[in-house]
């Protein structure tokens, strides 16, 4: 079930209907939040159901079996059990082809021809996201940090959580699982603020990311090469589609989730006001990239180890990283990038970030702005791996935009392609998101007013946004998040 759908208009009253119903019986709640999760998950393919419930099932029994033992290596033998089916069962359903035709692919060019054993395998919605959320739960145990629960009803909710089952935040289990084992109270201002914050959301999916996508989509997947000047519209439109279409997730999510009572951690931060690539991560996709630091990057021996070593764990990080997002060797190249990118961090230090903390107003603030642009390109280049079909196509657009043909201007071949009005509105969507993200960067999001800002600045603020989604959203068939492929 898609956020954006008429459905999800249905479902949600219902679902919020019967649990404030419910809220002096917090068993009760727990299981309709169980059986509205299993309702949203099962409305895109039920047959996956059986999946969830039984890589669920097999942490749950995990986790009590961990408790049962003392030794050490027992108790590792269960986490093993864990792991090995929740990255199995992942590994098999999002990787299998691509191994095996990157195996296949590999001996072609030296010459030997293997017949490919390929499977039509279809990805289940969300597995990236409620494997790795299950996962912290079986590893906070192993580790004593978080104690294994006995009702079953909590944990399976905690794992399906429908807010954020899809596209995340990744919750830990220390945060989002002790929020099940106690009663929830719903305020009236925790209920205004989750209000404002889908509406913020659906701002960023209907105006921002679907007209983005639209030129996104005409540009990216024309078989012909495009100019410079065309190609840089179409990364800039990629690249606010990506951070629209996701962040808006993610506010809908957290949103919905304050209407019932639960936090879930802030997963963006406007990480295209970041200053340096590293600050670009603690800012963007905040769950993810913590989770790859918590259970990757450290155990690995993050910096406690030499710089060179340390540089090592980066890269490995951000490459694993990268093949999280897709089976396909651009997403490899993505995250090697932004690997390349903060290398020089550990090895160097950040010395512009120096200068511009000792310098005085006049040299600081132009500095601060080369050091965001400067970011921004480079998150920008490896947005084309990220988007383009496959590593030689990233690499021409890459050699266009450094050709003279930058120079061009790119109106006759967007009206060609029919997608001029589309960014029209995508600008003006564009637009308002930066100003007001930029005017409320310490919030949690862009509606965020405190209760002392002036009634005359808050609610044109809200009154503007929510006629911006009815008046120049996109109005063409509902488009899926771009998270739910990962």
């Amino acid at each position: 079930m898609l956020f954006n759908s008429a459905e999800y208009l249905l479902f949600l009253p219902i679902v919020l209907g019967v649990y404030w119903s419910l809220s002096k019986q917090l068993r009760a709640q727990n299981a309709w939040v169980l059986l509205a999760s299993y309702v949203f998950y099962g409305w895109w393919d039920w047959r996956f159901l059986a999946l969830l419930f039984g890589t669920t099932l097999n942490d749950y029994l995990c986790a009590i079996g961990m408790t049962r033992f003392e030794h050490r290596s027992q108790r590792r033998a269960l986490l093993t059990a864990s792991i090995v089916v929740n990255l199995g069962v992942l590994g098999f359903f999002k990787y299998y082809n691509f191994f095996v035709t990157s195996f296949i692919d590999a001996f072609a060019r030296l010459g030997v021809e293997l017949h490919s054993p390929t499977l039509k395998v279809i990805l289940p919605i969300g597995i990236s996201f409620y494997t790795f959320q299950a996962l912290t739960y079986t590893i906070s145990v192993y580790r004593g940090t978080v104690k294994p629960t006995r009702d079953p009803i909590t944990f399976f909710a905690y794992v399906a959580f429908f807010p954020q089952l899809v596209a995340g935040p990744i919750e830990r289990a220390g945060h989002l699982l002790p929020q099940f084992q106690k009663p929830r109270v719903v305020s009236a201002a925790g209920f205004a603020d989750g209000l404002r914050q889908m509406t913020w959301g659906f701002f960023c999916k209907l105006v921002v990311a679907d007209n983005c996508a639209v030129v996104v989509n005409g540009l990216f997947d024309q078989p012909v090469p495009l100019a410079g000047s065309v190609v840089l519209v179409a990364s800039l439109c990629f690249a606010f589609q990506i951070y629209a279409d996701f962040s808006g997730y993610s506010h809908i999510a957290l949103g919905t989730a304050r209407l019932l009572g639960f936090e879930l951690m802030q997963n963006f931060a406007t990480p295209y006001f970041a200053q340096s690539v590293p600050e670009f991560w603690r800012r963007w996709h905040i769950s993810l990239s913590t989770w790859f630091r918590d259970y990757v990057y450290i155990p690995l021996g993050g910096s406690r180890v030499g710089k060179g070593h340390q540089a090592l764990n980066l890269m490995a990080t951000f490459m694993l990283s990268g093949l999280w997002h897709g089976a396909n060797w651009t997403f490899v190249v993505w995250g090697f990038l932004h690997g390349a990118y903060s290398v020089p961090r550990v090895l160097i230090g950040e010395p512009l970030a120096r200068f511009a903390q000792s310098a005085n107003a006049l040299v600081r603030i132009p500095t601060v702005l080369f050091r965001v642009a400067l970011t921004f390109t480079l998150v920008l280049v490896a947005w084309i791996f990220f988007r383009a079909r496959d590593v030689r196509t990233a690499f021409g657009m890459i050699v266009q935009l450094l050709s003279p043909s930058l120079l061009t201007s790119p109106v006759a071949a967007l009206r060609g392609f029919g997608v001029l009005s589309s960014l029209g509105y995508a600008a003006f969507g564009i637009a308002v998101l930066l100003i007001l993200e930029f005017l409320q960067r310490d919030k949690p999001h862009a509606l965020a007013f405190d209760d002392q800002s002036p009634l005359l600045r808050r609610w044109p603020a809200y009154t503007a946004v929510a006629a911006f989604v009815l008046l120049l959203r996109y109005t063409g068939g509902s488009l899926d998040f771009i998270y739910f492929q990962f």
